[in-house]
């Protein structure tokens, strides 16, 4: 009963592709399904770049394509013989190698959390190339000897990923923004900075590639009750920790994307001054106090972060300051920042030109002479 009903699911879900397929003779049923990952990783794309978030619910609807179309594919049984054993070989790389390299990439920080579940859905919905027949010819135009079509939109990535800091130095150079971040980032208005996506690449000492995300910059200034525009203009106030709003005046910092939080209005900074308990903290703002250049936890840095459980997008205490003292700085105008690569994007490149041109890596290779 159960093999019945899986086989009317597969054909009543198989129906308008067939019908389309026998119409236009594109391609296979299974393969002209698995197009719908052109506009999901079109729309994912669009959201990486507006927001640097994708939505869960995307991915799971996309895995469920790619096992209906192999279940599909595979309806009437496996090829005979060798054709079958490499299918299977293909499947087993894809679905076994592929989708636990996103995972891996993701545990150990290369990857945030939806780059990691795309990759996983590609290696579900491409196992194997397609094949789509136009008049002129076939596509994709290039396939990779291992015929793994996950793996070819994945080196179609990198190779669309490594274009990236040329074109940003190119801008950079037209510019005449020269400076050592000019290969991975430029150069943003500081009263930009809390509509952005990436990181700071200063500090007050010089560059660095490891600063201050400005989402974890949103959270701290929602936490906290204030705005970039109050910071910067009372900044020696904002630095000294007796100015954080008591535990339960502090807002909740959110994830810091742009628009989230509760609405604050510019010179807000909350419930500064409220009696606190003042021991072992001293105002860097007091001429009279012993040490009065080095307060106890300067902008409340670990107390932010020990309300947020330390998980700021990896931000330290020391992160956070150095960060705080570049943006507060109201003689300064612009700041180099990083909006990094937003992997899916690159990731939508490299599937539409392996869904057309092919492995480009694969090519470039036997151009340089270096595969048969």
């Amino acid at each position: 009963m159960l093999a019945s009903a899986a086989s009317t699911a597969v054909a009543s879900a198989a129906g308008p592709a067939a019908a389309l397929e026998a119409v236009l003779g594109l391609g296979s049923a299974a393969d002209l399904l698995r197009l719908v990952a052109v506009p999901a990783f079109a729309w994912a794309a669009y959201r990486d770049v507006r927001t640097r978030r994708v939505p869960n619910r995307l991915w799971p609807p996309l895995v469920a394509v790619g096992v209906l179309a192999l279940a599909m594919e595979f309806a009437g049984g496996l090829p005979s013989g060798f054709e079958g054993e490499i299918a299977l070989l293909r499947i087993a790389v894809s679905v076994g190698l592929v989708a636990p390299l996103g995972y891996v990439f993701f545990r150990i920080g290369g990857f945030g959390g939806a780059d990691a579940k795309a990759v996983i859905a590609l290696a579900v919905l491409f196992p194997l190339y397609p094949v789509y027949y136009l008049p002129f010819d076939a596509l994709p135009m290039h396939a990779a000897t291992l015929g793994v079509f996950s793996l070819t939109v994945l080196t179609n990535t990198v190779v669309a990923g490594a274009l990236y800091p040329v074109a940003l130095a190119a801008r950079n150079l037209l510019r005449g923004h020269l400076a050592p971040p000019m290969v991975i980032g430029r150069r943003l208005s500081v009263e930009a900075l809390p509509t952005a996506y990436g990181s700071l690449l200063e500090t007050p000492e010089g560059y660095t590639r490891r600063g201050l995300d400005l989402d974890a910059l949103r959270m701290y200034l929602r936490w906290r009750g204030t705005t970039l525009s109050a910071l910067r203009a009372d900044p020696d106030r904002h630095r000294d920790p007796a100015s954080i709003p008591l535990p339960g005046a502090r807002n909740d910092p959110g994830d810091g994307a742009v628009g989230d939080g509760p609405p604050v209005a510019d010179g807000g900074v909350g419930e500064v001054g409220t009696e606190r308990d003042q021991t072992a903290v001293t105002s860097a703002t007091d001429p009279e106090s012993a040490d009065a250049t080095v307060p106890e936890d300067p902008w409340g840095a670990e107390a932010f972060l020990a309300d947020v459980d330390g998980t700021a997008y990896g931000t330290t205490p020391r992160t956070l300051r150095e960060g705080l003292e570049v943006v507060a700085d109201p003689g300064r105008e612009t700041v180099w920042f990083t909006p990094g690569i937003p992997f899916v994007v690159p990731m939508f490149a490299g599937l539409v030109v392996a869904l057309t041109y092919g492995d480009v890596l694969f090519v470039l290779l036997r151009v340089l002479g270096l595969l048969p």
